[in-house]
């Protein structure tokens, strides 16, 4: 169906809209990455490069997205990739939460979330809680028992961020609160996005700078900041450390962040239910490949001993078949729903996920696959070159 005012017919329509309706400092917070942002396109870019092997006759009638993701049965092999604080709406995780739950999907819920996970666990049971390596082990196991309690399903532990503000394009500012000086300083954004600040003045709220699951016993949720300080400052784990939090857990866990097969096979050393191929959509160190490119070498390393999911430049539901095409179980998406969010609320999350699905199912028709399960690599075209990446 063509393009409304309540729907849009693809991911990059949702993104012109949020940045229409976004102020230039919330959108330009969803949209940048490190440095020049050579890893951040090249997620994105990357999935033209490939292509399809398409066949004509003898096609299915039906076609099957249903898979398991940690241990969680979910309609489409898509799942929510945890997201900071979100400004964009002021119904944030829990509005996703509640689209994810309604599309039959998982969502993963970050530390640095803007809702606490007892509000998110309750609006999809199907909920991956996910850590940065913050605090001492007392205080990351608190958490981690926290979400637990709330009803969690599995842990995630990312390891693929190394700090950096460094943005060519200029980071955008984000304020420690937002008292008097803060809302004076974006007053004239809000004026000019008139329907982002009208959805803040009827919620009767501002938005929420402050990172509630990660407030220990009787403490108060930490501010952004405070959070990121927090982080800065802990020691940097260890594989033991890993080892040591996943048998804590004893659970379902997922280590986000691999784009190496070295680390794929250490993350399968210590146990790990799953891994994320992803390099934090380019927020990590720029001039790493697109995470599609360091897939396929992945994959031929773990592939048949852990679930292997890919993160990073997923626009279209065909994106997800040549993921999955080239042995990832499932994908995770973070910009695009947060883009959809930005268009139309919880809708716009809905909406987003149904783009995909459909996009899915026209590309395994048109490959001629009943199942997600049934797509080999032979069903892509990959040009020489294309991983660019270790390949041992």
């Amino acid at each position: 169906m063509a393009s409304t005012k309540e729907w849009f017919e693809t991911v990059a329509e949702a993104q012109r809209r949020a940045k229409k309706r976004l102020p230039r400092s919330v959108y330009m917070a969803l949209v940048a990455g490190s440095e020049r942002g050579v890893t951040m396109n090249d997620n994105v870019r990357a999935f033209d490069e490939l292509g399809f092997r398409p066949h004509i006759a003898d096609l299915p009638a039906e076609r099957n997205q249903a898979t398991t993701v940690m241990g969680q049965e979910i309609s489409m092999p898509v799942l929510i990739s945890p997201t900071g604080v979100q400004a964009v709406h002021p119904e944030g995780e829990v509005a996703v939460a509640r689209a994810a739950a309604a599309a039959g999907t998982a969502m993963g819920l970050s530390s640095f979330a803007s809702k606490p996970v007892e509000e998110v666990a309750a609006a999809n049971p199907k909920l991956f809680f996910q850590t940065y390596w913050v605090g001492g082990r007392d205080a990351i196991l608190q958490r981690a028992e926290r979400a637990r309690a709330a009803g969690a399903k599995g842990l995630i532990i990312t390891l693929d961020w190394t700090f950096a503000t460094r943005r060519d394009w200029g980071s955008p500012y984000i304020p420690e609160k937002l008292d008097l000086k803060a809302l004076l300083k974006f007053a004239p954004e809000g004026i000019t996005r008139p329907k982002y600040l009208l959805d803040w003045v009827r919620s009767g709220k501002l938005p929420d700078l402050t990172t509630p699951n990660l407030a220990g016993p009787g403490e108060e949720a930490p501010t952004f900041f405070g959070a990121y300080y927090q982080w800065m400052t802990t020691p940097l784990p260890t594989w033991e450390d890993i080892r040591w939090l996943r048998e804590q857990w004893g659970g379902p866990f997922a280590v986000k962040g691999i784009m190496h097969p070295d680390d794929a096979r250490r993350a399968v050393d210590i146990g790990a239910t799953a891994i994320s191929v992803s390099n934090h959509g380019g927020n990590n160190l720029d001039g790493t490949p697109a995470s599609i490119r360091a897939l396929p070498a992945i994959a031929d390393a773990v592939g048949d001993q852990v679930e292997i999911l890919l993160d990073g430049g997923i626009r279209r539901g065909s994106d997800v078949v040549k993921a999955l095409a080239l042995g990832a179980r499932a994908v995770m998406i973070g910009r695009a729903y947060l883009w959809g969010m930005a268009a139309n609320g919880e809708a716009g999350v809905s909406n987003v996920l149904q783009i995909l699905r459909s996009g899915i199912d026209e590309a395994l028709l048109g490959l001629g696959r009943s199942s997600i399960h049934e797509l080999v690599p032979d069903d892509i075209i990959v040009p020489e070159n294309f991983t660019r990446a270790v390949k041992r």
